[in-house]
């Protein structure tokens, strides 16, 4: 089966079938990835099942950036309770385990990822996009872990990236009060990367992801790994891999040509990197 897709550019075809709850298309360089099951779009068990195969794809034919985004009044209004009704009988550490995968591949994507919420983002949605490289938001959009209500905890590593993004103290407000956090003060907390208004977002969000799919690919990539190191291990750890991540970078041919572009015509050049 395939996603409707405009101008698929991996080996594999996309994971995703016509009657799927997510959507994988293609504008140019940059690959989407659309949450589509509104009113609610609701994580049940085939809303996972789509994320893990879709992610897999991703990661085996990486686009030049991703963005995520959704369908609908709201992004999504999170977990399908009745999962978590199955889980406490057996099986919820494995099941957990596989849905703490699919954020680490996420994670891992050698591409820029951002996540574009234009509304209400609840748990599972809102935990896949703190696994993004940048989380965007419309000025009316709010965000929630609210597995209190049923007396549980984040499960797909939202509590951790929260805590890295906005701190310990804001972490355990947000998910041991339960509420819902307006786009504003989760982008004082340095958890929202950028606010626009609701009129223009889906279009600024595009913008914004597609200048980064039109970005130097390599040093994209180059960037993340510097940043993971610093997550893993200080900025000591991320001194010690720096040489041979710059080494890398120094030999593409990304590098190469803009250097001449940047001799030849100026700091305002524009370069293509498509293809390299």
């Amino acid at each position: 089966m395939t996603a409707a897709v405009d101008d698929p550019t991996g080996p594999d075809d996309p994971p995703l079938g016509d009657a799927s709850p997510l959507r994988l298309s293609f504008d140019g360089p940059l690959a989407v990835l659309t949450i589509d099951r509104p009113p609610e779009n609701v994580f049940d068990r085939t809303m996972l099942d789509c994320w893990r195969r879709a992610t897999d794809w991703v990661t085996r034919n990486p686009p030049r950036a991703l963005l995520i985004n959704a369908r609908g009044r709201v992004v999504s209004t999170g977990l399908d309770v009745t999962i978590l009704d199955e889980l406490a009988q057996h099986g919820a550490e494995e099941f957990w385990a596989e849905q703490l995968g699919t954020i680490r591949a996420l994670e891992a994507l050698p591409c820029p990822t951002v996540f574009a919420a234009h509304g209400l983002t609840l748990t599972a949605a809102f935990e896949i996009a703190l696994a993004c490289d940048f989380l965007l938001a419309a000025k009316t959009a709010r965000f929630g872990l609210v597995e209190r209500r049923v007396a549980f905890i984040p499960s797909m590593g939202g509590v951790q990236r929260l805590a890295a993004r906005a701190g310990l103290n804001r972490a355990a407000q947000l998910v041991m009060t339960g509420d819902f956090y307006r786009a504003s003060t989760l982008a004082d907390w340095g958890v929202v990367d950028s606010l626009f208004d609701a009129a223009s977002f889906a279009e600024q969000a595009r913008a914004f992801a597609m200048r980064l799919a039109h970005g130097p690919t390599r040093a994209h990539a180059a960037t993340k790994q510097v940043l993971a190191a610093v997550r893993d291990g200080g900025v000591a750890a991320a001194d010690a891999v720096l040489p041979r991540i710059s080494g890398e970078v120094a030999r593409t041919e990304d590098h190469r040509r803009a250097v001449e572009a940047f001799l030849a015509q100026g700091p305002l050049h524009e370069t293509d990197y498509f293809g390299r």
